[in-house]
């Protein structure tokens, strides 16, 4: 391409960036902080250099306006609750006695207080607290937090736009509060919440903010009249204000469809769109494609300016440039100004390929991670201002490099394609009807009613990571890591039985994550070192990477869960990550359909499962906490998209036998969108995260008609606190009104691996002191 005669130059910008630092250093300060080991000051100074040391990156790698706002202790949703004021009631004295600690009451609870509700971002694994209100909210605006950020970024001599939360999304995110009445819709409030909204547009404007960007990903869903003319009125309302910035309103995730007219014509001054995000199919660009399509159709955004998305945000592989220079070319003529952006904020992905140093280095030139991105935005930004020819060695680079994937032996292996060809619709069905194998099984296990179980880790104690990181750095050998193992596999096994646990778990002290543990014993996959990636709150993860096609060369948790169960009479769970989740938490390949790669997952998890049968484990537990997660964000993608997953999870499940009790587990999720994919799961027990969401899932799952056995969860085991025995039979009793006793199950909401030990274990006892008092309750009729 040339470039285009007096067009203005493209500018390069993103929409967020990794909030953590290199070596997750804004983790260790907020963790160091609720532990008392550092106060207030400290924080806010690591905080400040975070984000002094991210924009300082972007604007050396070229980006031209620098976000601001987007920096958060916790979470950027609960930021904007705390902006306009959306404080519960239960949370106020805390707010105002210490605005900090109130803040972390919020998203973690205390001992006398529950949090707010987490669920997941859209289709991502990082979580949000979810805000609620009611008839009784009163919105005051607090851009504090806002105004400062900005002012730090211009001190540093930066152009910077301040990023928001849209106040339409905001009210759709939204739950009602405990106090509200049934039916209450979040998004009645909107027109008290605008004048907030501008109130903070005001003081930014005051501040010297020339562009303000405010998200609206909530429309990139299907939405209903009644919601797009809500988004109309917002921005009529916020775009005819003359004390304002230039309003950007941005959207991400996938097309951004009936709302594109919507926002098109009403008062702002750019929007931004997503040009590089895969569709419902997995086609990559399948919804940019429909983005540019929409936006021709309607004649471009005469007067306006266009942030063009064209760097995939959330995977971590090369962008075709050239591909992306073709979809910019395009949009040159559809708007007054097209600029350069990565397609939703850089959160998603991991901060440096180039800290990587393990791994293999063909595989490693497939590579960009956050600044990466920031460099390949920046590429296309000169690229498109002064034509190809300007970026030439930058294209020539880039297509070696992706020649190089499409050429590789690495990413596939004839017989693992022969294996997935060969699957018929009969590997993915259990040989005998749940009626029958719950008999089996009951007979088999001979549990009391209410059996107690947990979901799987136990907290990984400073002990075991030190043990691991000795491991890493060859001060002990293999044999006295293992024996450290052992170790905590018996401890762990002694308090489940001393607390009355009914079904036990290993605890799975090997393991530094559910889904790296297998990745790294699985051909196809590369594992980082410092990949870390935020889900919430200080809980960071590093997904590996999916290069190539998937198998299993030996069994990878037989051994130590075969050791655990000779510790005990009483049923050890196997504990397996499932084929959808191995998927939504590593970065896939986007070479082939992910329905493929499902199936090769699958079918290593099916090997796995066949040898821990044959070993006499006579519960084994398939996690798919990303079912739900995965779903697309348009209906339209939707069926297509469940039929291959639960087709994943049948067919690594679909050869145990009658006796065996396949366990899955769910959490933090809208459960109700997909309680008939749970069904045609065909587990015999299923856990979810009840808790923090005060059992709604048991009424939808019994509106549903839900035959199978349910363990809602009755301790939330994101929060600090303990729960007493009074609270968790209290939510027993209400799972009752919904699921009857020989079909419902107690456990925790979730895992245990980031509590201590003395939370997890009182509140564990809890939960059993809970059960029992329960089960006297039925036993006497009284239940």
């Amino acid at each position: 391409m040339t470039a285009s005669p007096g067009a203005p130059p493209a500018g390069a910008t993103v929409y967020g960036y990794p909030r953590q630092g290199p070596h997750r250093e804004l983790k260790k300060a907020i963790e160091s902080y609720w532990r008392g080991r550092a106060d207030a000051a400290a924080l806010h100074r690591t905080g400040a250099e975070l984000r002094r040391d991210n924009w300082r990156q972007l604007a050396e790698a070229g980006i031209d306006e620098v976000p601001t706002g987007d920096f958060s202790y916790y979470d950027h949703v609960l930021d904007t609750s705390v902006m306009v004021g959306a404080v519960p009631e239960r949370h106020r004295a805390a707010v105002a006695a210490d605005p900090l600690d109130g803040y972390f009451a919020m998203a973690r609870g205390t001992e006398d207080t529950a949090p707010l509700e987490m669920t997941k971002w859209f289709d991502t694994n990082y979580h949000y607290l979810v805000p609620e209100l009611g008839p009784g909210t009163v919105f005051t605006a607090d851009p504090g937090k806002q105004v400062a950020e900005f002012r730090e970024a211009r001190a540093l001599g930066l152009t910077a736009r301040p990023v928001l939360l849209g106040p339409v999304t905001y009210l759709l995110l939204s739950h009602p509060g405990p106090d509200a009445p049934p039916g209450f819709d979040p998004l009645t409030l909107l027109d008290a919440l605008l004048p907030v909204y501008a109130e903070v547009l005001t003081a930014l404007h005051g501040a010297g903010a020339a562009w303000v960007q405010l998200d609206e990903p909530a429309f990139v869903q299907d939405r209903t009249p009644a919601e797009l003319a809500a988004l109309a009125r917002a921005y009529h309302h916020l775009g005819s204000r003359p004390d304002r910035p230039h309003l950007l309103v941005a959207s991400y995730f996938e097309r951004l469809g009936e709302a594109l007219p919507v926002l098109a014509r009403a008062p702002v001054e750019g929007l931004a769109l997503d040009f590089a995000e895969s569709g419902p199919a997995g086609t990559p660009g399948s919804a940019g494609a429909a983005n540019l399509e929409m936006l021709t159709g309607l004649g471009g955004l005469p007067g306006k300016r266009l942030v063009a998305g064209v760097v995939h945000g959330r995977n971590i592989w090369i962008n075709d440039l050239q591909a992306s220079l073709t979809t910019l070319a395009a949009l040159r003529g559809l708007a007054d100004r097209v600029d350069v952006a990565a397609s939703c904020s850089l959160l998603h992905v991991p901060l440096d390929a180039t800290a990587e140093r393990g791994i293999d280095p063909e595989v490693a030139g497939w590579l960009a991670f956050a600044r990466q991105k920031a460099g390949e935005v920046v590429t296309l930004a000169r690229g498109l201002t002064h034509g190809a020819g300007a970026v030439e060695s930058e294209l020539a680079a880039n297509r070696a490099a992706l020649a190089s994937r499409a050429e590789s032996l690495h990413t596939r292996d004839p017989a693992v394609r022969s294996r997935t060809a060969a699957v018929t619709d009969a590997d993915a069905r259990r040989a005998e009807p749940y009626a029958r194998r719950a008999a089996e099984q009951r007979a088999r296990l001979a549990l009391p009613p209410l059996p107690t179980t947990t979901i799987g880790s136990f907290p990984q104690t400073g002990g075991l990571r030190t043990a691991r990181a000795d491991l890493r750095a060859g001060r002990i050998d293999t044999a006295a890591y293992e024996e450290r193992i052992r170790t905590e596999i018996r401890d762990t096994v002694a308090f489940q039985e001393a607390a009355g646990l009914d079904v036990l778990v290993h605890g799975e002290p090997e393991r530094s994550d559910m889904v790296q543990y297998f990745a790294e014993q699985l051909t196809g996959y590369v594992a980082t070192r410092h990949g870390w990636v935020q889900s919430y709150g200080t809980r960071y993860v590093r997904p590996p990477i999916l290069s190539g096609d998937v198998s299993r060369p030996e069994p990878m948790t037989v051994h130590w869960i075969s050791y655990a169960q000779s510790l005990t009479e009483r049923p050890v769970k196997g504990m397996l990550t499932g084929p959808v989740t191995m998927l939504a938490w590593s970065f896939v390949r986007d070479d082939q359909p992910r329905a493929e790669t499902a199936r090769q997952v699958a079918l290593a998890l099916r090997d796995e499962v066949r040898d821990l049968e044959a070993a006499g484990t006579p519960v084994i537990q398939v996690d798919e906490p990303a079912l739900r997660e995965s779903l697309p964000l348009r209906a339209g993608g939707r069926a297509a998209y469940l039929a291959w997953a639960v087709e994943a999870f049948r067919l690594a499940t679909g050869a145990a036998g009658a006796g065996t009790q396949i366990h899955t587990h769910m959490c933090y999720a809208e459960f109700g969108d997909i309680i008939e994919a749970i069904d045609e799961l065909d587990a015999d027990v299923i856990s979810l995260e009840a808790a923090r969401s005060h059992m709604r899932v048991t009424g939808e799952l019994a509106g549903y008609g839900y035959p199978r056995e349910v363990g809602p969860g009755v301790y939330d085991i994101h929060s600090p606190r303990v729960p007493g025995t009074a609270e968790a039979a209290a939510l027993l009793r209400d799972a009752l009104r919904d699921i009857p006793a020989e079909r419902l199950w107690v456990n925790p909401d979730c895992g245990l691996k980031t509590r201590g030990w003395p939370e997890a274990g009182a509140s564990l006892e809890n939960l059993v002191a809970a059960a029992r008092e329960i089960r006297t309750e039925l036993a006497s009729g009284r239940g």
